[in-house]
């Protein structure tokens, strides 16, 4: 029996569903139910009715998908496989912030652990941050951790925005250099970007998507994309648009804690039931009222 039809027999006798994000091995998207970002995966881990849920990404996915679904098992294949701009700041760090900046409401990314969610007001993902820094009823808005998401909201409102510092160490690799031999290399294909991106690669992109943002805008144009983010969706938008042609806009935008789940780990996950991911209730109370917020101001 191949790994592929293990895993197939495995996910039925558990009930289990299995989401890959964007960024994950092609292997790992194949066998995945569903595919996304951050912001379309919470949604799914919402409304499945599965009994188990496999989350293939890195850590703050799975607290996610967790904190959201406390009556569901939530699986981590890949515990190890933690997000760097995750962890540049801490529960602690959100509290100064409201102390140094009393009456703004914290807006927090996605990507971050479940403690800061939980000191936080709303969360928000690369495609709603704007939507929801806007809906804030204040003035002033603390984001964290990512401050060229930050810097990229700001753009978009009229309220100020006070950033942490933390930043995604991939998408800062890319640099304005990349989209000039980029476009020189491929004339005639479009630059779309993450927002992640450096305020300068941001500012000489044609787009600036998420991850699902960039799966659509590449079914409705007809050129060829250079791509501003983690290669991992690369394979997606070969799979689902294979007209056009994709180029990573730097061949060194690869997320290796992305990349740690194989079929093997979301095998052995599913045998074995791990690794489990449970929130301190506290916590998770707390935390998923920010997500709760997030979701309802949706897209």
């Amino acid at each position: 029996m191949s790994i592929i039809d293990e895993v197939i027999e495995l996910k039925k006798a558990r009930r289990a569903v299995i989401l890959a994000h964007n960024y994950q091995r092609g292997e790992v998207q194949d066998i995945a139910d569903y595919v996304g970002d951050s912001f379309g995966l919470s949604q799914k881990a919402v409304d499945c009715e599965a009994e188990v849920i496999v989350f293939c990404g890195v850590d703050f996915m799975a607290e996610s998908a967790a904190i959201l679904n406390p009556d569901k098992i939530v699986l981590n294949p890949a515990p190890e496989a933690g997000c760097p701009m995750a962890r540049m700041i801490t529960a602690a760090d959100v509290k100064m912030l409201k102390n140094k900046y009393p009456g703004a409401e914290v807006v927090c990314y996605v990507n971050s652990s479940a403690e800061v969610k939980a000191e936080s007001d709303v969360c928000c993902t690369s495609s709603n941050a704007v939507k929801v820094v806007n809906s804030l009823k204040g003035d002033e808005a603390i984001f964290v951790p990512d401050r060229n998401l930050a810097h990229y909201a700001q753009k978009f409102t009229s309220k100020r925005i006070h950033a942490w510092q933390g930043y995604c160490p991939t998408h800062h690799l890319i640099t304005a250099g990349d989209v000039l031999v980029a476009k020189m290399e491929h004339p005639g294909a479009e630059v779309i970007v993450h927002p992640e991106c450096r305020p300068e690669v941001v500012d000489m992109a044609d787009g600036v998507f998420s991850t699902d943002g960039m799966i659509k805008y590449a079914k409705n144009t007809g050129k060829d994309l250079i791509i501003g983010t983690e290669s991992g969706i690369i394979h997606r938008l070969m799979k689902e648009n294979p007209g056009i042609r994709y180029y990573p806009l730097s061949p060194y935008a690869v997320c290796p804690n992305m990349k740690m789940n194989s079929l093997e780990t979301v095998r052995d996950s599913l045998r074995y039931m791990k690794t489990r991911i449970v929130i301190p209730e506290n916590i998770r109370t707390r935390a998923k009222k920010a997500l709760d917020r997030m979701l309802e101001v949706g897209r």
